[in-house]
């Protein structure tokens, strides 16, 4: 009696290993990750603190648009804007031709960037309140994207990449600048970032760490796939 219960329990020892091994195994073969992993509390503080002199030249802004294809005509889509920093130097850069999608979920910074867009007459600015999982941008319409310090702030990475996908048009390229962290310290690791987008459907065409010599900084392109 005492062997058949023994056998009994050592059956079930092996099904329980062999169903545990096959649950990990299928997570590493689809690169799966978590969905909601530690992320920061969105900025809800003073919005002209993004407004800090110097900042164009510690980010080398111009070099990022340059590698965004940025240029006089493009549709552009600031996702995080705050207070609306990067938005004003893109809307001037595309021109009266282009556009510029500043997108936000925090209310008050879609009133702000709205009101300095008018203050600096700027006529090509469109504010969007965007949600936790979605950047709400019309579909097929936007040519390159920069997340600026914003992505460890998303909740739902792999949701929000695959929602921002509808609104790229073929051949638009997503920037990504963030510093590496553990996710709740406003910064996230760069191959956490990687795993995400690839995971949503993206590849990534180049990185670079120029933003900031103290190599804390990163920047990411990516293009979605076909």
């Amino acid at each position: 009696m005492i062997r058949k219960r023994c056998a009994f329990i050592l059956g079930l020892c092996i099904v329980f290993h062999v169903v545990c091994l096959t649950s990990v195994l299928g997570q590493t073969q689809t690169g799966s990750a978590p969905e909601h992993r530690k992320t920061s509390e969105p900025y809800t503080g003073d919005l002209t603190i993004f407004d800090s002199p110097g900042r164009a030249e510690r980010l080398q802004i111009n070099h990022v648009m340059d590698i965004l294809a940025i240029t006089p005509g493009k549709a552009v889509a600031d996702i995080g804007a705050g207070s609306g920093w990067f938005t004003v130097i893109a809307a001037r850069r595309v021109g009266e031709a282009g556009i510029v999608y500043a997108v936000d979920i925090n209310p008050e910074s879609i009133r702000y960037v709205s009101d300095r867009a008018k203050k600096e007459q700027l006529h090509n600015v469109k504010t969007i309140l965007g949600k936790g999982d979605n950047p709400v941008l019309p579909a097929a319409a936007v040519d390159s994207v920069l997340l600026l310090k914003t992505y460890h702030e998303v909740a739902e990475p792999v949701t929000f990449l695959r929602n921002l996908r509808a609104s790229l048009r073929p051949g638009a390229k997503v920037g990504i600048i963030d510093r590496n962290g553990n996710g709740e310290n406003h910064g996230v690791g760069r191959d956490v970032v990687i795993q995400e987008a690839r995971q949503a459907g993206y590849r990534l065409q180049e990185q670079y760490d120029f933003v900031k010599g103290d190599k804390m900084d990163y920047f990411l392109v990516f293009t979605p796939e076909p």
